[in-house]
């Protein structure tokens, strides 16, 4: 093969090689594009549904929800309770943190769709289950009113419930005399002392001039703030008494100022 034969086949093969290469650009770049904007599209999609009405008032199912993780029984006193991923894991650090100092944290209440508390708010009101202080709603307060008043002392309107955000947890009681003393106390002075390394806060402290409103103080209740705080300010913004309903008593609610008095009515520092 002589210097022009050489000279030809580099230039023949030179070109095809350009022609492939800008059809491969043509083709395959659009393509790169197109997956970069899904993707795109799909994550802001997430980020704008992960807070929604329907979220806020527990209208979901956590089990099948990509956002909550199903709590191991080392940590629960059941099977089936779930929580939000970011609050559980920060929750497992809390908890071995305080094993370490021979308290045990363990899980007896975590996320509650608006089904679940449904079936605990009219167990309440048609006396099927008796409050903690032997109160029969049914049969022993005839007003409306005084009804839901009386549930609300320590149990939440369907819709309402800081419990359907995954971020929500009772630990180990569900009596405040439990931590007044002995094992529970010294728990409870734990996480007074150590919750808020891990995220955690008590929304419902003692009734006070700092919190007037609200449920009765609840020594078991954490919540994991880094979310929890967000989700009741958007709680705060877009959900109204008209939307509370679906249950027995709902139409309370907007006498109440559910919204106002125990959604809203949470210890500052939870904020």
């Amino acid at each position: 093969m002589d210097k022009r034969q050489v000279l030809l086949l580099k230039m023949i093969t030179g070109f095809v090689l350009t022609i492939s290469f800008s059809c491969l650009t043509t083709k395959d770049e659009p393509y790169k594009s197109e997956l970069n904007t899904m993707d795109e599209t799909s994550n802001e999609k997430t980020v704008n549904d992960s807070i929604s009405v329907e979220y806020v008032m527990g209208k979901f199912e956590p089990s099948i929800h990509p956002s909550f993780v199903k709590i191991p029984l080392q940590y629960a006193d059941r099977e089936g309770l779930y929580m939000r991923k970011e609050a559980y894991d920060a929750f497992v650090e809390m908890y071995q943190a305080a094993l370490k100092e021979g308290i045990k944290l363990q899980i007896r209440s975590a996320t509650r769709n608006f089904e679940y508390q449904k079936g605990i708010w009219e167990r309440k009101w048609k006396g099927e289950t008796l409050l903690s202080d032997g109160t029969n709603v049914a049969k022993d307060i005839h007003d409306s009113i005084q009804k839901s008043l009386k549930i609300l002392e320590y149990s939440s309107m369907p819709g309402t419930s800081r419990h359907h955000w995954g971020t929500d947890v009772d630990f180990n009681s569900f009596n405040n005399t439990w931590f007044s003393k002995g094992e529970g106390l010294k728990l409870y002075n734990w996480m007074l002392e150590h919750a808020h390394a891990y995220g955690y806060c008590q929304p419902y402290t003692a009734i006070s001039d700092e919190r007037s409103h609200g449920y009765f103080e609840e020594k078991w209740h954490w919540s994991y703030t880094p979310l929890s705080s967000e989700l009741t300010r958007f709680a705060k913004e877009n959900i109204t008494e008209n939307m509370i309903t679906g249950f027995d008593g709902a139409n309370t609610a907007e006498t109440i100022g559910v919204v106002e008095k125990y959604i809203m009515g949470i210890n500052k520092n939870c904020l």
